[in-house]
């Protein structure tokens, strides 16, 4: 029996909060008990060791970088203690593809003693840009959502033995063949690993993109300078309230706009049950 639905999320930019509190507060809301969240998308709270149990049912969510579960968050992936707890891993990915990373987190939450029950990968306006899967997830992506909720309910209801929960086929591989790597149209490599983000006048100095950094990378005392690593998760960048954050690379430049030109089509989510 469920007592507990935990909404267990990265999220730099809200897009998978969004999906994976609409998931657990509908879980939570059909199985009749209460809910919990653990958000861990600042670096504080990674240092807090969670630990779940049978009775529990976790919706964790993380979004795609590069076709992977960001590589920042594997160390403490597996600090989690699933003790046996049912979990829905979800992912959010810009628009273009999720690759392996459902099929990588999936298994990182049975190495961490989970049970898969459900997994699903849903599409978020796309870190880099404002156009790319803008306003996402939406209306009809919160549609598919409570249909996901209503399936998942029915299988935990339907199924008697937990040992009856095995991995899912979610598509992609584990281990992983590696990350996206994106090109320039001669197929060289673009490598942005690099590139931070520049401040612009409009700055005011209200210190909020150092208070939102999950790497707590951006110094409080100069919020132009970087003390750590940019995975660049677009927080600071659209969070900023004056828009003073921007990138002027061109190599960043060259393949936002390449994922903005090529990726127009709208992506679907895809639900595994």
């Amino acid at each position: 029996m469920i007592e507990r639905v935990v909404a267990m999320y990265f999220s730099p930019t809200n897009t998978t909060k969004k999906v994976v509190e609409e998931i657990a507060g509908g879980l939570a809301s059909d199985l009749g008990c209460v809910q919990e969240t653990v958000d861990f998308t600042l670096p504080g709270v990674r240092e807090e060791i969670q630990a779940f149990g049978p009775r529990d049912l976790v919706v964790f969510g993380t979004p795609v970088y590069a076709g992977r579960v960001p590589n920042v968050l594997l160390k403490y992936i597996h600090t989690v203690q699933g003790g046996g707890a049912l979990a829905v891993p979800i992912v959010l990915f810009g628009n273009r593809n999720y690759d392996d990373a459902l099929a990588e987190l999936q298994a990182l939450l049975g190495e961490d003693g989970f049970l898969p029950v459900a997994a699903g990968a849903f599409v978020g306006e796309h870190s880099f840009s404002r156009i790319l899967g803008a306003g996402r997830p939406d209306d009809k992506d919160m549609v598919v959502i409570h249909e996901f909720v209503k399936k998942i309910y029915e299988k935990i209801s339907s199924t008697g033995e937990r040992e009856s929960y095995q991995p899912l086929n979610v598509g992609g591989e584990y281990p992983s063949k590696g990350y996206y790597q994106p090109r320039d149209r001669q197929g060289n490599p673009v490598d942005i690993r690099k590139v931070k983000p520049k401040t612009s006048e409009a700055c005011d100095d209200c210190k909020f993109c150092a208070k939102v950094c999950p790497m707590g990378s951006i110094s409080y005392d100069d919020v132009r300078e970087f003390t750590g690593i940019c995975i660049k998760c677009g927080s600071c960048i659209k969070k900023c309230p004056t828009g003073a954050k921007y990138y002027d690379a061109e190599s960043y430049l060259y393949h936002q706009h390449e994922l903005e030109e090529e990726y127009t089509r709208r992506a679907e989510p895809s639900l595994f049950i």
